[in-house]
């Protein structure tokens, strides 16, 4: 069964019994938890780990969007983060500081259309395509003509996103290309039981550290600290709806019991509201019981996924082919491979793309395990030529520079690296010849002759 299946029925399993020591019985989602063993559930802010935001303006045929992004770090290629279906650009926010501290390098992290903080004039087209080209259409907009030399990286929803951005050539500038635990196969076979893990998701919480505490004990989130970020990004307060001061159960991040006489009162009130709506048109009484919910549970999803359905297939369908057609080194990531599909299985065998699994991992693996995905992101950095243009505006310089990245991709998918003219060796004759004192280093992500 594969990270994200099993992510999925751990969703619709009851909740977790109490941790051993705790003293404290369970009651539904309530749990009260022994001195000294207290969690911090509160979220923190974007600031700690990126150093920027921006809100990004894209103009199209129906207006114009804003795309918000976080950044950090000043040189050095980009990695452009793209995040799953559901979360938002927060949920690289410890892997950000992560691959900060261990590598030269820019990071964007795009709010997808739909997700997070940004805003679109159709929000619900959700199609690979359109998402694909709000990529291209942000890229340009930050870096315009001659952007500097990126890598894309996807989770889930995103990585297949990364990928038909790729394929459709939208990056001009696009160095190399990693998708985080999507597989064509294992995602169609998923879509099946997606519905049913919805319906089985709350729809609401009553405070920011409810959602986060959710994420973390359901298995959704295994990180706590990426939680605590990340869940700012997946849920928004209801319309209209204040979260009146003493009505959350959880304080300090610790859902506390209630005393039984509290209970008892909240029962008699109950009781009291249900005799006062009878009598009332049944639209009146669903309009009161649905007003309730929001004041009683001020948090709810971003976007509903469930709506989302008609765009699942387009996003996954195909999706191994397209990767492995893409003409640039590639790197997938795994919690595991107990369902790799046979056209990745054989392009792996040909050495086609690298691939490193990190088990113990849940579907979300950047957020799981930040350290570990920096950490190969890092080592596929030392196996690779690392080439680029010092900050200038010589345009005939990074022309010729773009040309001598497209011979070294020619040549690496020609498996020519253990011939006498190997692109190692073609890289330094060409590299005296186009203005080699201009060049510095920068990730190119050129495979070894593994691939």
């Amino acid at each position: 069964m594969s990270a994200l299946e099993k992510s999925m029925h751990l969703g619709r399993l009851p909740s977790r019994p109490p941790l051993p020591g705790s003293g404290g019985s369970q009651s539904g989602a309530k749990m009260r938890m022994g001195p000294g063993r207290k969690r911090d559930f509160s979220p923190v802010p974007w600031s700690q780990y990126f150093e920027s935001m921006e809100d990004v303006e894209v103009e199209n045929e129906t207006g114009k969007d804003t795309f918000r992004v976080y950044k950090s770090g000043s040189e050095g290629p980009v990695l452009l983060l793209l995040h799953g279906g559901g979360h938002s650009a927060l949920s690289w926010a410890v892997f950000t500081a992560a691959i900060i501290s261990r590598v030269q390098c820019r990071i964007v992290a795009l709010d997808l259309r739909s997700h997070g903080e940004t805003k679109v004039k159709n929000p619900e087209d959700l199609s690979a395509e359109t998402m694909a080209k709000d990529v291209g259409n942000v890229v340009e907009a930050m870096y315009g003509d001659l952007p500097p030399p990126i890598m894309l990286i996807g989770h889930s929803m995103g990585g297949a996103i990364a990928v038909h951005t790729a394929s459709s050539n939208l990056v001009p500038s696009l160095l190399g290309l990693c998708m985080i635990d999507v597989v064509e196969g294992t995602a169609m076979d998923a879509l099946n039981s997606m519905q049913n893990f919805l319906r089985g998701r709350p729809k609401t919480f009553k405070s920011l550290e409810n959602a986060i505490e959710w994420s973390v004990k359901s298995g959704q989130i295994r990180n706590l600290e990426s939680a605590r970020v990340s869940m700012v990004g997946q849920v928004k307060q209801c319309e209209g709806i204040t979260s009146p001061e003493g009505s959350k159960s959880i304080v300090e991040g610790i859902i506390e019991e209630e005393e039984e006489d509290e209970e008892g009162s909240e029962s008699i009130s109950k009781r009291k509201k249900e005799d006062d709506m009878e009598g009332l048109p049944s639209e009146t009484q669903n309009l009161l019981l649905f007003l309730q919910t929001k004041k009683d549970h001020p948090y709810t999803w971003r976007i509903e996924l469930a709506k989302t359905e008609k765009y699942w297939d387009g996003w996954f369908r195909g999706l191994s082919n397209l990767f492995l057609s893409c003409p640039i080194p590639k790197l997938l990531l795994l919690a595991g491979v107990d369902r790799l599909d046979k056209d990745l299985t054989i392009g792996q065998m040909q050495g086609k793309f690298q691939m490193q699994v990190l088990p113990q991992c849940g579907h979300a693996v950047h957020e799981d395990a930040p350290d570990k995905v920096s950490l190969v992101l890092n080592d596929c950095k030392k196996t690779t030529v690392r080439i680029t243009l010092d900050a200038t505006e010589d345009k005939s310089l990074s022309l010729s520079l773009h040309c001598l990245q497209q011979l070294l991709w020619s040549l690496c998918r020609c498996n020519c690296t253990s011939s006498p003219n190997s692109p190692w060796q073609l890289l330094m004759a060409l590299a005296l010849h186009v203005c080699a004192e201009e060049l510095l280093v920068l990730c190119c992500f050129i495979p070894g002759p593994c691939g």
